[in-house]
Order: C-alpha cells, then structure tokens, then sequence
C-alpha cells in the first residue's frame, strides 16, 4: 500500500521556462514589497488590457519572489536582504508598460527545469521549518539546491492562513558529494 500524499508534502516537479515582469530590489521586504507589487500589477494589468483590445487574454498568475545570498539569505539582516519580485507574462513578451516610473519592471526569462517545493501554510514568519523540511527532502531525495530561494504567493499575507509554495530549482547530486 502506498503512502497517501497530502497537499503539505514536498514534491519535485518539472517547470517550464517562464516569461516574467520582475522588479529588483534590496531591502526589508515589508519595506520594498509593496512598491514592487505596485509595479508589477501595474504593468501586467496593463498589458493584460492592451492584449485583450488585441483580442489576446492571458491570466495575471500569483506573484512569485526570488530570494538572493546562497543559503544563508535569510540569517541576513532584513534591509540587506536582495530579491527578484515577479509575475508571469505570456511567452514572446518583450516589454512592458512602465506604470510606476520609479520602480522599473523588466521582462526575464526564468529558467526552471526540475524543481522541489513545498506548500507552507502559515505566516511568512513560521517557515523556517518547513525549509528545513524541504532541505531535508531534496536530500534525501539524492539532489542538490542549484537555483535561488523561491516563493509562489498563493494567497494575501493578511490571509487568515497564507498559503506559499517555496521552490528550489535542483538537480542530482554528483557522487564525489555523497
């Protein structure tokens, strides 16, 4: 009989690469946050308008942030801390539309490939245990981190229970390591 998986258990899934309106900063989160998100939805909605004239829709997704600094990023102070806010876009988008002059959007590329992640329910601040958790799959597992600390905001923080995907892209872990 095989064990029942729940919605809570860490996976590895296979992404494909996305196409992302990002906006860069560095900074205490609850700081910086805000204006990134002001910028992105901006910008995505926007485009999402002008497409849809275009007769071209496309769902404006969760947003998503990349957390920079190795493993280490989050023993690092707060207002040090560097991040890649982003949502997706539909492939071939070039640019878009600048609606927050000072908050640049850009448009990346974000390759993925083979990927763990997780569900974490709960605040921002209650995850370092199911980080660990994760760490301790992809492990286990017989792979490696090979990409930034990620997360897939699935609901509001003020939810009454946020709901976040972390992700790591990773890949098997050479022999000369274990």
């Amino acid at each position: 009989m095989s064990a029942r998986r729940v919605k809570t258990d860490p996976e590895i899934v296979e992404m494909p690469t996305r196409t992302m309106a990002v906006v860069h900063t560095v900074g205490d989160p609850n700081e910086v946050g805000g204006q990134a998100f002001k910028a992105l939805y901006g910008a995505a909605y926007t485009l999402k308008f002008d497409l849809k004239k275009q007769g071209v829709d496309f769902k404006v997704e969760p947003p998503r942030a990349r957390w920079f600094g190795g493993a280490d990023w989050a023993s690092t102070p707060r207002e040090q801390w560097q991040a890649a806010w982003a949502l997706p876009l539909p492939d071939g988008t070039a640019g878009v539309p600048q609606k927050v002059p000072e908050t640049p959007v850009d448009v990346e590329t974000w390759a993925y490939g083979c990927c763990a992640q997780i569900l974490h329910l709960g605040t921002y601040a209650e995850e370092v245990p199911t980080i660990e958790r994760l760490h301790a799959f992809i492990a286990d597992q017989g792979y490696e981190i090979a990409g930034p600390h990620e997360e897939e905001y699935l609901s509001r923080p003020d939810a009454k229970q946020p709901r976040t995907l972390v992700r790591y892209q990773v890949r098997p872990r050479s022999a000369a390591q274990e």
